[in-house]
């Protein structure tokens, strides 16, 4: 007998909802992907699957499932933010006030969309900045909870991710400069700064050409992950904030770089949180 998950007390009809909603985003999505989507068990997801492929809903394949009619406009090979919203969640809390404190009142800056880059909007509810940002969570909540002007870009939306890229060059994003870029990563080693799909290396690409300095917000994960897809080289990078479980190796690799190492503590910055939620 199976027993039901946490996730599993979600209705059959909702599930249903999100997994149809799913493969109308990506070409094919994995059963692990629908599992994080859902909250449910993999046997439950797979249940799932089997009915939707039965009610010619869905097609099933191995390992996961695709739309019966695949969408002209596919999304991008990423996790969707809800996901990574809660991914080590604390450590992105330190590094985003770290990130803040480098930010003064007058200052234009761009904030690439991200999880990481999310948790910035808090600490920037007090400042008078100008903000431009591909990231729709961001620019939402700077302008019902803050002073700063807020700029975003032309182009498509991509819902599961929160973000507006386009693959043209007339987006907008060329008439603003800034002094600083903040941005996250997919991974972060020798070799620089990388990403998981074509479509955001082109988009992030030209937001880092419009920047004076380059800050990558990158939790201690990230230096173990890495892509195919170079962004751009270390040598790009004037700035990494990360937290304090950074090892050695990672440390020594950006000091070779002469790249600017900014730890936080994420107990100290936990301890802050809590006296300002009191």
């Amino acid at each position: 007998m199976e027993t039901a998950g946490k996730g599993d007390i979600m209705l059959e009809t909702e599930r249903h909802r999100i997994i149809l909603s799913a493969v109308q985003e990506r070409p094919v999505v994995s059963v692990a992907d629908f599992c994080a989507l859902t909250g449910a068990s993999e046997a439950t997801v797979r249940r799932d699957i089997a009915q939707l492929h039965l009610a010619k809903k869905l097609r099933r394949v191995r390992g996961g499932a695709e739309a019966v009619h695949p969408p002209q406009f596919v999304g991008i090979n990423a996790r969707p933010f809800a996901v990574n919203q809660v991914i080590n969640i604390a450590q992105k809390r330190a590094i985003a006030q770290a990130a803040v404190d480098l930010c003064e009142d007058g200052d234009a800056i761009i904030i690439n969309g991200g999880t990481t880059t999310f948790q910035m909007v808090h600490p920037l509810s007090t400042k008078r900045m100008q903000v431009f940002t591909n990231s729709f969570p961001i620019a939402e909540h700077l302008l019902k909870q803050s002073k700063n002007t807020v700029l975003l870009p032309a182009g498509a939306i991509y819902r599961e991710q929160n973000i507006i890229l386009s693959p043209f060059d007339a987006d907008g994003s060329s008439h603003f400069h800034a002094t600083r870029m903040f941005m996250g990563c997919r991974g972060l080693g020798p070799l620089g700064l990388m990403e998981g799909d074509p479509l955001l290396v082109q988009a992030e690409q030209k937001l880092i050409g419009q920047a004076d300095e380059l800050v990558v917000l990158a939790d201690s994960s990230k230096f173990r992950q890495r892509s195919s897809l170079l962004l751009c080289p270390l040598s790009r990078i004037h700035t990494v904030i990360t937290d304090d479980g950074i090892d050695d190796r990672a440390a020594a690799m950006l000091q070779a770089a002469e790249i600017r190492l900014i730890v936080a503590p994420v107990a100290a910055a936990a301890g802050q949180s809590r006296a300002q939620e009191e």
